[in-house]
């Protein structure tokens, strides 16, 4: 059973530095990865992991315990993604996509599950890559995260609501991109499973 993370909170405000690490241990994959939806660029989002890291370590006497941990650490690195982003000057690009309905969306989801689990997360994850920044960092914490629309809204400083149609529409931006890219994979999948 792994000790939770107010144990290694509470020694590192009573002045040992090193339980930091455990913390830094726990979350530093996801803090990257998160960065790296957002920033698309490795060296960029390494970066900002350690910024977020130092900003976490400053800031702990100031965590109030209101929401989880991982929340609050989420939180910092978006804050830090964005702030990176309007220092270089790196407006998100949105490109429009058509219009896709809900049923069209759920059809993507039906003909994913027909990949194996593997091949359909490594589509997904190449396909992410591929959204604007917000919208990669929005399905990581839904899908991959399993974060609660609550919990995204205070990374996110956003209400639950809005997040719901921020959901909404990344799901339809990366149905767009999954369909046009996996469409004639799975086209011929399924031709071959019906000869």
């Amino acid at each position: 059973m792994t000790i939770n993370d107010q144990y290694y909170i509470n020694l590192i405000l009573n002045g040992d530095t090193n339980a930091f690490h455990i913390l830094v241990d726990r979350y530093k994959d996801l803090v990257y990865s998160l960065s790296l939806r957002m920033l698309k660029n490795r060296e960029e989002a390494e970066e900002v992991s350690q910024d977020t890291f130092v900003k976490v370590f400053k800031s702990l006497p100031r965590f109030k315990g209101d929401s989880k941990f991982s929340t609050w650490i989420y939180k910092i690195a978006y804050n830090t993604c964005l702030d990176r982003l309007k220092k270089n000057k790196k407006f998100y690009n949105d490109v429009p996509i058509d219009e896709f309905t809900e049923h069209q969306v759920r059809t993507i989801d039906d003909a994913l599950e027909n990949l194996e689990a593997k091949e359909r997360e490594q589509a997904i994850q190449d396909c992410m890559s591929l959204l604007p920044n917000e919208d990669g960092f929005l399905l990581t914490l839904y899908y991959f995260e399993e974060q609660s629309l609550d919990d995204i809204s205070k990374v996110m400083g956003l209400t639950p609501n809005n997040v719901k149609v921020k959901l909404f529409r990344s799901r339809k931006k990366l149905a767009a991109i999954l369909k046009q890219r996996l469409e004639p994979e799975i086209i011929e999948s399924y031709e071959r499973a019906n000869r």
